[in-house]
């Protein structure tokens, strides 16, 4: 489940996503698989001190637990109400184009930086570890989202990258974008009660 969240999480255009667009469609290919590595260095960083954190606040403070679940719901619905409101209105893909000197590595560290500065990080990371975690997780389980989430934003955001320096699957993305958001919506829905009714 949590993984689940985290990829479906993937197809929401946030800054990310639409900086890997636009770099690679305005800019090069592999300007934008650089900017894509950078993000899930990010993505990495992110998940690790989350899992590192909750871990530690669960450990000593075990009714915590229901606090994070009741935050990570709502910020579930919050999601889909953004997903099902985004599916109702007809928009162009707002893309990100960034030109960098310096090559790949000034790719790489923009990347790096978007996705640390990324204010709303941290409420994706307590929902997602919300799912994976309760008061008597192992340790392995949240080393396990941490590796699996940052292999699949890696992996992710490369096909990004590869895909969107293409003309024809922008086009295709933007005759599907609502029909996608809408079931992101639905996904997000049924996540976020996933977590409210979870007993662990």
């Amino acid at each position: 489940m949590a993984y689940g969240v985290f990829m479906i999480g993937m197809f929401t255009p946030g800054p990310n996503i639409l900086a890997v667009i636009g770099t690679s469609m305005s800019v090069g290919r592999s300007e934008g698989k650089a900017l894509a590595l950078g993000i899930a260095t990010g993505t990495f960083c992110w998940s690790t001190l989350t899992a590192l954190g909750l871990t530690a606040l669960v450990s000593a403070y075990a009714s915590l637990m229901i606090v994070l679940k009741i935050i990570g719901a709502g910020y579930l619905l919050w999601l889909a109400y953004r997903a099902f409101k985004s599916a109702l209105t007809v928009k162009e893909l707002d893309v990100r184009e960034i030109r960098l000197t310096g090559g790949m590595a000034a790719f790489y560290k923009r990347g790096l930086i978007i996705q640390m500065t990324n204010a709303k990080a941290a409420l994706v990371w307590i929902a997602i570890m919300s799912l994976a975690m309760d008061g008597q997780a192992p340790i392995w389980v949240a080393a396990l989202v941490v590796v699996g989430t940052s292999i699949i934003s890696a992996v992710g955001h490369v096909i990004y990258a590869v895909a969107f320096s293409t003309p024809p699957v922008v086009a295709a993305y933007s005759k599907a974008r609502r029909w996608i958001e809408g079931v992101m919506g639905v996904y997000f829905c049924f996540a976020s009660c996933k977590i409210a009714t979870y007993r662990s």
